[in-house]
């Protein structure tokens, strides 16, 4: 089973943080912002509203979860001008408990930001009792706690130096033993081990090996800190304690810990002194089984030639297995050729279809056109300082209502079709159009540009910032601050890192010091492959490759959302190239070799297959067997209607009576064919239930506590 690590939607089109305390000075407002957290990872930030204690942000927040996480986290931070940023509270959900918080808008009350409870990682550790025999004849006995490998460890300030200190924990605490500091390293391998005298000598005859009465609530105690050159010392990361009763009659112990927070005696909050927050937080995860699984459920939802797709999730399965139909013409004669007037469902699918393709293509668009539009975006903003969007409305706004909105509307004058589609057809497309010029305004007031009311309504569900972000790189130009190696271009240079800007067109892929002035460019036929870097190369986080004919680009995005986001875009820019690599280094070269297969040859083919490449006619964005599951899930959920539904279809097929109430609303054609049918959908879902239950008790049967 393939498990994905989520879907995360935080909809902060209605969160407030209300009763902040008042700055302590004559102005009490303050500047806010919140930013989102996977565990102390960063993968969002609000704008900053000014001078207020009651903030209201209105912005959403959208992404596929690329790693495992304990932790969703949202903290607010008092923007200062002169000193760091200083934080007023958090708000912490556990994985396991975002289901309860689900599609629900709640207020979080806000907790103390302490750095003893900033904690993140697990630690392997190994307890073992040992008999000593003393001089004297006596037998002790001792402690032995082996401090083996950590995982996931934070980066603290752009670093992480850790060591572990142990220590015995009884009425009074020994002396703690540190092992040695792993540099840049958040998965470091300690392998140490530390020897403490758990009991006084005993006499030889009372020799035994469980934990004396006196020594069962001692605790191990592994603390492990980040060490630092700044002049307030090392930061903590967190810590385990482990009381020796765990060790038992074997006297041995081996198992994975989470880190905790440390208890140092900080004063409770009570409710709401530090305000709260108002979240709505959108948490869906998948159990992807092997293809074969999803087959019969798959060819049933596949084999009608007239189907009418009115599910999302179908929708994309249809795309996936239909490779004609993914250029956007193709796409727009699927709306041609829809039902007559489409419920507000197929709207939203056709929409969000052709605006995903409309928005993709940024990166395909023609040169000097990407130029012109650079130039209005900087001249725009440097007229209209006071409007933050104006330098993307200025060029969206353009393109969507003179190019896109009129062939969405007349597709016949842009020879997508021969003719003028019917009334019914165009009532459609004109519904279409009207959406996606509305999405690329970046309209402030969403109801005020569609007379019917059901439109405004249906508005609000393209209400997200996903759509914004996406409207505002259409212009063909990407651009982010992110940390680069030098390529090794001069034979002698050293190849540090540095901060750079990186700009992505549809013809160049470049990074500059400021943001004018290329120090490169690498053509986009020039880039082989775009892949993940493993973390071990430069122990360094969120890094991904760029690789040329002669070297590889080394690059560490802010976090890793980011790093996904840029390997996508510019595995699809340049996904086209014909001399695309096949395989590729995983990890870096560095000492005279590659550090995933050893090779001495800087030249050396890959050892690994690319992910990247596929023909420009598949879609990459779909994936078939995941949203076959999603199907299922659907079906699972509703069991008790397909059942009714059958059951109303044998009445109607065996006695000619009656339909039951609730099916009333419609005509059912043909009883006998809809009941086969609805027999094969409720076998083929019952046969992946059974599936899904029997490798949820495999996984429970095979899960050990304190397993890694």
């Amino acid at each position: 089973c393939r498990s994905t690590d989520g879907m995360l939607k935080c909809r902060l089109l209605q969160l407030f943080a209300k009763n902040i305390p008042p700055y302590p000075g004559p102005n009490k407002m303050r500047d806010c912002y919140c930013t989102v957290n996977l565990d102390q990872e960063e993968v969002f930030r609000t704008k900053t509203l000014e001078k207020s204690l009651c903030p209201f942000y209105g912005e959403d927040f959208y992404c596929e979860i690329p790693r495992s996480f304990r932790h969703l986290s949202f903290y607010i931070f008092d923007r200062d001008v002169f000193r760091r940023d200083s934080s007023i509270g958090k708000v912490a959900v556990k994985k396991e408990d975002l289901q309860k918080y689900h599609g629900k808008d709640h207020w979080f009350p806000l907790q103390p930001v302490c750095a003893d409870s900033e904690v993140q990682g697990k630690v392997h550790l190994e307890l073992r009792l040992s008999e000593v025999i003393t001089d004297s004849g006596g037998v002790c006995h001792k402690l032995a706690t082996r401090v083996l490998e950590c995982q996931d460890l934070p980066i603290v300030n752009n670093q992480c130096d850790p060591y572990a200190a142990v220590s015995l924990l009884g009425p009074s605490r020994s002396e703690a033993k540190k092992t040695k500091v792993k540099r840049k390293n958040n998965n470091p391998q300690f392998d140490e081990v530390f020897f403490f005298e758990v009991t006084k000598p005993l006499s030889y005859t009372k020799r035994q090996f469980d934990v004396e009465e006196d020594d069962v609530d001692k605790l191990a105690v592994v603390d492990l800190w980040n060490a630092s050159n700044l002049k307030f010392g090392d930061e903590f990361l967190g810590e385990v304690r482990v009381p020796l009763k765990v060790l038992g009659q074997s006297g041995v112990h081996d198992a994975w810990y989470f880190l905790q927070p440390r208890d140092n005696g900080n004063k409770s909050v009570k409710a709401d002194e530090l305000g709260s927050l108002r979240l709505n937080i959108v948490y869906t995860e998948d159990h992807v089984f092997p293809t074969e699984h999803y087959n019969p459920l798959r060819d049933l939802l596949l084999q009608s030639a007239h189907l009418e797709v009115s599910d999302i999730n179908l929708f994309r399965l249809v795309l996936h297995h239909t490779k004609s139909l993914s250029s956007y013409p193709a796409l727009l004669m699927l709306v041609c050729v829809c039902v007559c007037v489409c419920p507000q469902e197929n709207l939203r699918q056709y929409v969000d279809r052709i605006f995903n393709v409309i928005t993709s293509s940024g990166v395909s668009c023609p040169t000097v056109m990407c130029d012109i539009f650079f130039s209005l975006r900087e001249s725009a903003a440097s007229r209209f300082q006071v409007d933050p969007d104006v330098r993307y409305t200025a060029v969206s706004s353009f393109i969507f209502l003179r190019f896109f909105a009129p062939a969405i509307l007349s597709p016949n004058l842009f020879h997508l079709r021969p003719h003028h589609p019917d009334p019914y057809t165009s009532r459609t497309l004109t519904l279409v159009s009207k959406t996606i010029q509305t999405l690329g305004s970046l309209a402030k007031s969403k109801s005020a540009n569609f007379k019917e009311s059901y439109m405004a309504a249906f508005y609000d569900y393209f209400n997200e910032q996903k759509y914004a972000d996406a409207v505002k790189n259409v212009s063909g130009y990407h651009v982010q601050f992110m940390i680069k190696r030098a390529q090794g271009r001069n034979r002698f240079g050293l190849k540090n890192f540095k901060k750079r800007w990186f700009r992505l067109t549809n013809h160049e892929f470049t990074y500059h010091k400021t943001k004018e002035g290329a120090l490169c460019s690498i053509p986009i036929e020039n880039i082989l492959a775009v892949e993940r870097l493993e973390e071990e190369s430069f122990k360094m986080k969120n890094m991904f490759q760029v690789i040329q004919p002669e070297r590889a680009l080394y690059i560490q995005a802010n976090n890793c959302v980011e790093a996904r986001d840029w390997i996508d875009i510019l595995t699809k820019v340049s996904q086209c190239n014909r001399k695309r690599l096949s395989t590729y280094h995983p990890s870096a070269f560095l000492n005279g070799h590659w550090l995933c297969c050893k090779l001495s040859a800087d030249t050396a083919p890959g050892c690994t297959p690319c992910t990247g490449g596929l023909p420009a006619n598949i879609q990459l964005d779909v994936d078939g067997d995941r949203e076959t599951e999603r199907i299922y899930s659907l079906y699972s959920t509703y069991m008790s209607k397909l059942v009714k539904m059958q059951e109303a279809c044998g009445s109607k097929s065996v006695y000619d009576g009656p339909e039951q109430e609730e099916y009333s609303t419609f005509v059912i054609d043909d009883p006998q064919e809809t009941y086969k049918t609805l027999r094969l959908v409720i076998s083929a879902v019952q046969t992946l239930e059974q599936q899904h239950m029997q490798y949820k008790r495999d996984k429970f049967r095979k899960t050990k506590y304190g397993s890694q």
